[in-house]
């Protein structure tokens, strides 16, 4: 064990504990070691308190934003490592941060305050673990806990329930009856949380091997953030292709996609218009037209409320709005897509129409899946072959049509996107010589 722990880490156990003072490493990195993962953080909680902590490491570079709640940061070999004062905590009046904290010389007492009890442990140099509330037992048997109370852990912190289930999708750990029913129960103090935090759990959420059984178990608690799910959570389907319900479409389709936030993200948005788009036929049978246009209006909503960078908001909402697009298994008309969307969003797209696919009724669509192997493999073996599939792939350019006689301004455009157009469709080669000639006779 010592052997996996850095040797900045080990510089600032011995340092503290030559000084007379006790410490240890706590919380995630400890969790990741009995789980058998390198951890990504090392922090350290020690008796010492701030003002002793910065004398035990003069003269070496920190940072003290965190030195109010006990946290000094010192920077070891290109590294960060937070070293935090035992503490217990007052009360979180916005759901979200303690009024204050009380500095303490008791590990126990500072163990206690923390979530869940995979995180409520603390181990020394020599790898002895103090581990008053079970957290090994509960990783061994993957079980996620609340450290004593739950309701009362849930109030304290809201991100706690995002937090929770992030851990329950990354790493597929089952979360413990009375800390489930809490997370349903206190699911409003997300309201209390910052967009930007939520954002960041629900992409771990989303891209871990068990997201598909956390949306199923817990389709209230997104619904807390984004509301516009709730309909589709009850939308029911009677119609041959679909054999589920909206949300366990929904699931499916998420747990059929590459585990990539577009895609999932995409997945979790594709058909949430359906419900207003809703209508039942005289046979009974239900029709959702122009859903597409409405899910990719709604995912523009939901991401921008969550505060989702320009770039991934975008492509979302490029998939959600082309998901129900008919691309013919044909090289024309592949190239074309190629072209408009252009690669990445092509292959994207035949992935979402593939796990969209995934979540139906199978039979029906077998041969709709199995055509989108075969228009992957064209696409592929059209962008192998260097075709041409967009303007900046075209022999000629803008200079080429004003040298033509044609005046700078939106015609030039205009001519270059025609030729695309004939290009893509085999009417005319990707040659110079004849893309000049017909420029020429424009």
């Amino acid at each position: 064990m010592d052997a996996a722990i850095p040797a900045g880490a080990r510089y600032i156990l011995q340092a503290l504990a030559g000084a007379g003072f006790e410490a240890y490493l706590v919380g995630g990195c400890v969790r990741d070691l009995l789980r058998g993962v390198p951890p990504h953080d090392w922090d350290v909680c020690t008796s010492a308190h701030p003002e002793e902590t910065k004398g035990c490491f003069a003269g070496q570079r920190m940072l003290e934003t965190g030195l109010k709640h006990g946290t000094v940061t010192l920077l070891v070999g290109g590294e960060a490592y937070e070293i935090t004062t035992y503490r217990t905590e007052g009360p979180y009046s916005d759901s979200r941060r303690p009024d204050f904290v009380r500095f303490v010389s008791d590990l126990k007492a500072d163990l206690s305050r923390r979530d869940f009890t995979m995180n409520a442990v603390a181990m020394d140099l020599e790898g002895t673990l103090h581990d008053p509330f079970g957290g090994e037992e509960d990783i061994r048997a993957g079980v996620i806990r609340c450290v004593g109370e739950p309701d009362q852990r849930f109030r304290e912190d809201g991100l706690r329930v995002m937090r929770a289930l992030r851990f329950g999708a990354v790493f597929g750990y089952e979360i413990e009856r009375k800390t489930a029913a809490a997370i349903h129960k206190n699911r409003a103090v997300l309201d209390h949380v910052a967009a930007e935090r939520i954002n960041g759990e629900l992409c771990g959420l989303l891209t871990g091997g068990s997201a598909g059984a956390i949306l199923r178990q817990y389709p209230d608690v997104f619904c807390q953030f984004w509301p516009q799910l709730e309909p589709l959570v009850t939308l029911e389907q009677n119609t041959p292709w679909h054999c589920w319900g909206g949300w366990e479409h929904t699931v499916r389709a998420v747990e059929a996609a590459p585990a990539g936030l577009v895609l999932r993200l995409a997945m979790l948005l594709h058909d949430v218009g359906k419900p207003a788009c809703k209508f039942t036929g005289e046979n009974g049978v239900d029709h959702f037209c122009g859903h597409e246009s409405v899910s990719a209006q709604l995912a523009e909503e939901m991401l921008r409320k969550l505060k989702f960078d320009n770039k991934t908001r975008e492509r979302v909402v490029t998939l959600v709005k082309r998901h129900g697009v008919q691309i013919p298994c044909q090289e024309k008309s592949i190239r074309r897509w190629l072209g408009r969307l252009g690669p990445e969003a092509f292959f994207q797209l035949l992935e979402v129409k593939r796990a969209d696919g995934m979540g139906q009724a199978c039979e029906l669509v077998k041969d709709r899946l199995a055509e989108l192997v075969k228009i992957r493999e064209l696409a592929e073996e059209a962008m192998a072959q260097g075709q041409c599939l967009t303007l900046r792939d075209l022999a000629v350019n803008g200079r080429d049509v004003m040298a033509a006689g044609i005046a700078p301004g939106p015609e030039v455009g205009q001519v270059l996107g025609g030729l695309l157009e004939q290009v893509l469709s085999g009417e005319l080669p990707n040659q110079r010589e004849v893309l000049l000639e017909r420029i020429n006779g424009i």
